[in-house]
């Protein structure tokens, strides 16, 4: 590492398009070193950025390849603050509760449940006990509003606003680590990801009408402006242990 190398690191996953994307060039421009993982490659070529292509699927890679790389991190940065930012998800199980595949529903939990579980449990056991933590788990209103059509992804959603809880419940009783878990909420954001339900039939998405209207109505904001509160909140001081946040509203 050069003189230059900043004191602080961060974990983006789904890095490579939408929100996460904004994150990492935000952390960047910052001064943040970003290990970055998603499972296509990245276009984003920087001396203090890492990538690790890797399907979030695979809960058992996590483990063998993530945690010796996240170990490695953890040591050769002497941070004051380490960031954790559980963006990716997997939408991909639409439609109502009665046609659902139940056989690819253990698919989406691993992505937007286990994996970002296991982030969690990994910062908190690696990073040393005097650096600061902050993880942002990238929430939707679908995890705490019924959507027709997105059972399995709300579900997955509100699954994850939970462990963000527990986490925080367990902290409060046992450590006095400075570690805050943000449940972040980014609204109608222009991202593939709203692009995708636009583009469903009706009968696998009932809501998609709502989707089209946020587009129609320009009510769609670009990435870079829920990642600009995500940041803020990896480099701030003084939240509570658990807090949730909608983009542009204060807790």
């Amino acid at each position: 590492m050069n003189s230059h190398t900043p004191n602080r690191c961060a974990v983006v996953t789904g890095t490579t398009s939408g929100i996460g994307h904004a994150v990492v060039r935000a952390l960047l421009d910052r001064r943040w070193h970003v290990l970055g993982v998603a499972r296509r490659p990245s276009d984003i070529a920087h001396e203090q950025y890492e990538h690790v292509q890797l399907d979030l699927h695979d809960i058992g890679a996590l483990h063998e390849r993530l945690e010796p790389r996240l170990t490695t991190m953890l040591r050769a940065l002497p941070s004051v603050r380490v960031g954790l930012v559980n963006n990716a998800a997997d939408p991909g199980l639409l439609g109502p509760v009665g046609s659902l595949d139940a056989r690819r529903l253990p698919g989406v939990l691993t992505t937007n449940v286990a994996a970002p579980l296991w982030f969690m449990g990994a910062l908190v056991r690696l990073a040393p006990p005097d650096t600061s933590l902050r993880v942002v788990n990238v929430s939707s209103g679908a995890a705490v509003s019924a959507f027709p059509g997105l059972a399995a992804y709300g579900a997955s959603k509100a699954a994850l606003r939970m462990i963000g809880m527990v986490f925080a419940a367990e902290l409060d009783s046992a450590s006095d680590r400075d570690i805050a878990i943000l449940s972040y909420e980014p609204g109608t954001v222009d991202t593939p990801m709203q692009a995708f339900a636009r583009s469903q039939p009706d009968y696998v998405l009932p809501s998609r009408e709502l989707f089209v209207r946020f587009a129609s109505e320009g009510r769609l904001v670009p990435p870079e402006e829920p990642a600009r509160e995500i940041v803020a909140f990896l480099e701030g001081d003084g939240s509570r242990r658990f807090t949730e946040r909608r983009l542009g509203v204060n807790a």
